[in-house]
């Protein structure tokens, strides 16, 4: 015939597939997927024919890679089709040398004396055991993290880091990592041909089910990558908007997450054929009609449209409870900063509260408000908002401009940080960015330094020396707070805030107060739990609080 000729068989020794290619080439089609359980690999050898001399090509080691094949065996045949050679290949489990397969030297077809089957099993018990330990525990998708950039490899380390912790957050595995540094990116699927063969040699070590890539991908980068790995291939934003997902519980958090993977959404949908067209029917909508594509587009823009009317009365309301904090002449303190920089641990400590406070990225969406109150008689609502994050995705800024909108608000912002943060300063000038971009600048701040107590006794003069306005704190063991309250007391305009709205001086009643001697702090008589959006009520019984 003068073709290729391919056989696909089982581990029970079953032609699952015959394949007929041309003269230099067969041509697999989709196999079935095949990932989970004891099958790490795929269950089916490939063995085909060369009409040449040439043994095993890079060709064929490509395919044994992609389609994670049990193996693989090349035999050449004779000018009248004779069998002759016959070599064969197998991917390895981890190794020192970072071998990705194992090519076998060529022997006479008729003295191959290999069980197929053993070398398979074997080779998937060694790779069982070199996974992680953590896995066998973990109920979690393994992931493998990738960086394409032009960055120095040291700062794609720490955002690969950051990836890592955003990862865990969102209930993922992280098996594997890869950094590669390009002065531009393959458009078409991100790393070259090279680096795509060891991504997907780590995915299969690892046994991951995901790539996640540190970076906004576009929908046909995505698209192609998956497409070429059989794995599900998400960006960093995709991530965050899954670990926003798993977090809200408010109707109003809810509401702005869905926005946000909306519009996240709505660009990359793509067709696949004219089968997916549907008939209108009726005169003048015969033909193809209007396709399932723009089905889906038009129904993505019209939930949008809803979302965005309710999240409207949402922030009408919150409006509202704003006016009304106002109209009291209670100050507003908000604590903003980057994610996991221990602000809800703050807002205990200060408010005996009992916010959710954990160690992962944006625990908190939705704002939070308390009444702190200080000696002299007077007391502030002291607001915990969603932590920043840099290259904070476009969706999320517009989804949650609701609720950043009681940052607007404040008379003061307390920008809390994470002091024993290796990339503290990157930290700093990233929420510093935001809110320039927020147009928020112009609020005044004060900067904490939380988790002090991390930062090792030698760092903390120069810490102190870069930063000398900061307040350092240690939320968590209850220090430094007194001076905080200090710090924040001597930031607000009082004087403004208490002024009736009439313009006439007032002056506080006393009547009921139980705040603490003036000069000191008492964390315990600090706050009381007070539901956000409600009145806020001044802890004295006059009718009027200001007289």
């Amino acid at each position: 015939m003068g073709r290729q000729l391919g056989l696909l068989i089982d581990r029970q020794g079953r032609v699952e597939m015959i394949i007929v290619g041309d003269t230099g080439a067969i041509f697999i089609p989709e196999l079935p997927r095949a990932r989970s359980g004891a099958g790490r690999l795929r269950g089916l050898r490939l063995v085909h024919t060369h009409l040449t001399p040439e043994l095993i090509s890079q060709e064929d080691l490509m395919d044994l890679l992609f389609l994670r094949l049990d193996g693989l065996a090349v035999l050449t045949v004779d000018a009248h089709g004779g069998p002759q050679q016959l070599q064969r290949a197998h991917l390895l489990p981890p190794n020192p040398e970072k071998r990705h397969y194992t090519v076998h030297p060529a022997t006479p077809w008729d003295r191959v004396e290999t069980d197929f089957v053993a070398e398979v099993e074997a080779l998937e018990e060694e790779m069982t055991r070199a996974m992680p330990e953590v896995r066998e525990a973990s109920d979690g998708p393994a992931a493998v993290l990738v960086s394409v950039a032009a960055l120095p490899r040291p700062v794609q380390e720490l955002n690969l880091e950051e990836l890592r912790e955003l990862a865990r957050t969102a209930g993922v595995d992280v098996v594997g990592t890869m950094i590669q540094r390009v002065p531009s990116v393959n458009p078409k699927f991100i790393l070259g041909k090279g680096k795509l063969t060891e991504l997907e040699v780590l995915a299969l070590q690892g046994n991951a089910s995901m790539i996640v890539f540190d970076g906004e991908l576009s929908p046909a980068q995505l698209r192609n990558i998956a497409e070429v790995t059989e794995r599900k291939v998400l960006d960093r934003t995709q991530l965050i908007l899954d670990i926003f997902a798993q977090h809200a519980t408010t109707r109003a958090g809810k509401l702005q997450v869905e926005m946000a993977q909306l519009k996240y959404t709505q660009p990359r949908l793509v067709g696949k054929n004219r089968a997916m067209d549907r008939l209108a029917g009726g005169i003048g909508g015969r033909g193809p009609g209007e396709t399932k594509l723009e089905t889906d587009r038009r129904r993505i823009r019209d939930r949008i449209t809803r979302i965005k009317g309710e999240l409207d009365t949402l922030r009408k309301q919150r409006a509202f409870a704003r006016a009304r904090r106002a109209k009291q002449r209670v100050p507003l303190a908000s604590l903003v900063g980057y994610t996991n920089a221990g602000k809800s641990t703050l807002l205990n400590a200060l408010t005996n509260a009992e916010v959710l406070a954990e160690n992962k990225l944006f625990a908190t969406l939705d704002p939070t408000t308390r009444r702190l109150r200080f000696p002299e008689e007077r007391e502030l609502i002291l607001a915990d908002t969603v932590g920043f994050i840099r290259n904070l995705p476009k969706e999320l800024v517009e989804a949650f401009r609701a609720t950043l909108e009681e940052l607007e608000a404040a008379d003061l912002l307390i920008h809390v940080a994470d002091a024993g943060h290796p990339e503290l300063d990157r930290q700093l000038r990233a929420v510093e960015d935001i809110l320039v971009e927020m147009e928020m600048h112009d609020i005044p701040r004060l900067l904490v330094l939380n988790k002090w107590d991390t930062v090792p006794e030698e760092l903390r003069e120069t810490l102190l020396l870069a930063h000398p306005e900061a307040i350092p704190v240690a939320a968590l063991q209850r220090e430094g707070l007194d001076a905080l309250a200090h710090g924040i007391a001597s930031r607000i305009d009082w004087e403004r805030t208490m002024r009736p709205a009439d313009g006439t001086d007032g002056e506080w009643c006393d009547e009921g107060t139980d705040a603490s001697p003036s000069g000191t702090v008492d964390p315990d008589a600090w706050g009381s739990d007070t539901d956000d959006g409600l009145p806020y009520e001044w802890p004295c019984s006059c009718e009027d609080p200001v007289q």
